[in-house]
């Protein structure tokens, strides 16, 4: 077994290759100075006591959170996930309202661009999730697939050939970080596998190492921090401390974003423990927040019942039960989740709408979209609290 080391840095000419950098009009002399990660296969960590108990103290807050929600899990899972992807997304400085993520989220509906980059992080965090039976390199890349697929500039669920760095500008010559040369990828994730996929280190610290190692391996040309983060979400399932619905770790960490780029920093140098306190301070607030959430949409949903007058066995009880989870809605998504046909779904929001529980936008008698003010108020708050210290 063998303790953490620091990363070493190389030093290699620059080269403009790649199409990124096609046409492009760049230096072509200088020499950049890309990492090489310390192997961690069988890494020992050594962490003072009071942060392995501070671990040992958020795991069980994470399994307890995991397991309160009872039956509840359809509605506040569904949320959970979402708002896990958000805040992955504002570490990145992507952000979009909680309305234009649904409209994003809708069939055939228009959205803006930050709403569709966060719209695809939600779905590398539901392959994440779908894949976590066995955390592997194809799970990686398949969760970066789900990730960048609309976009053309980068290659989805591929690891890169060329370099990528933080910071720097046009060129990784004085580039705050470099990733490793691209040759190195793929045995350096065989590397991170094999100590993520290992049974004897305690999850959260085993999360928090393999999630510091994966940034440090930079494998892809884009998405590395969101892809990182999806592959944390996985491992929180692999290892059993989820069953049933996402914590919102990236929420926590968003809350002090220097703090998590500054652990981040501290790994790189050969010190494990700031990347561990920061997965474990992240859960907890993350949990606090998000049980704060699930109260309100409750709350909310409870307070409805004084409002709808359908009868007991009416479709409008489903389309309400299908706002706490899709505050935004049009026909096209009622009619797909009732099982009934789009023009009789007015049948059932006109009826919300006139109890007040529904606002309807109308760009045209083809693009009708109906929301819920309530819903979208109190996933704006959680992601207002999360950029929060505290």
């Amino acid at each position: 077994m063998t303790s953490l080391s620091p990363v070493s840095y190389e030093n290699v000419r620059w080269e403009p290759q790649g199409r990124r950098h096609a046409g492009q009009t760049l230096p072509k002399y200088g020499t950049y100075h890309p990492a090489v990660p310390a192997g961690i296969t069988d890494l020992t960590l050594d962490l003072p006591p009071a942060v392995w108990a501070e671990a040992e103290s958020a795991s069980r807050e994470i399994a307890r959170f995991d397991a309160e929600l009872g039956g509840e899990i359809a509605p506040f899972a569904a949320v959970l996930l979402r708002s896990e992807s958000a805040a992955s997304s504002q570490i990145e400085n992507l952000t979009a309202s909680a309305r234009a993520i649904g409209e994003a989220e809708l069939p055939g509906g228009k959205a803006k661009r930050n709403a569709q980059i966060i719209v695809a992080n939600t779905a590398a965090m539901q392959a994440a999730l779908a894949l976590s039976d066995v955390v592997d390199a194809d799970a990686v890349r398949a969760m970066h697939s789900a990730l960048m697929i609309n976009d053309p500039r980068h290659t989805p669920g591929e690891f890169r050939t060329e370099p990528v760095w933080i910071g720097g500008g046009a060129t990784p010559i004085g580039a705050t970080f470099v990733g490793p040369r691209h040759e190195l990828i793929p045995a350096a994730i065989d590397d991170l596998i094999a100590f993520a996929q290992r049974d004897d280190v305690p999850a959260l610290p085993q999360i928090a190492v393999s999630h510091a190692q994966f940034e440090t391996i930079h494998p892809f040309t884009d998405g590395n921090g969101r892809t990182g983060r999806a592959l944390a979400q996985a491992m929180l399932r692999n290892k059993g401390l989820t069953r049933q619905v996402t914590v919102p770790v990236s929420a926590g960490l968003l809350a002090d974003a220097g703090a998590y780029f500054d652990a981040l920093t501290n790994y790189r140098e050969g010190d494990a423990a700031p990347i561990v306190e920061r997965f474990s301070q992240a859960a907890m607030l993350a949990i606090a927040n998000g049980r704060r959430l699930v109260t309100e949409i409750r709350d909310i949903r409870g307070a409805w019942k004084g409002v709808i007058t359908a009868r007991s066995d009416s479709a409008v009880w489903k389309v309400a039960d299908l706002l706490t989870r899709r505050p935004v809605v049009n026909a096209a998504l009622v009619a797909q989740e009732l099982g009934i046909e789009s023009t009789n779904a007015h049948r059932y929001l006109n009826p919300l709408t006139e109890a007040g529980i529904l606002v309807e936008t109308t760009n045209g008698p083809r693009n009708r979209v109906w929301r819920s003010p309530e819903v979208l108020a109190a996933i704006d708050a959680f992601a207002e609290r999360a950029g929060r210290r505290g």
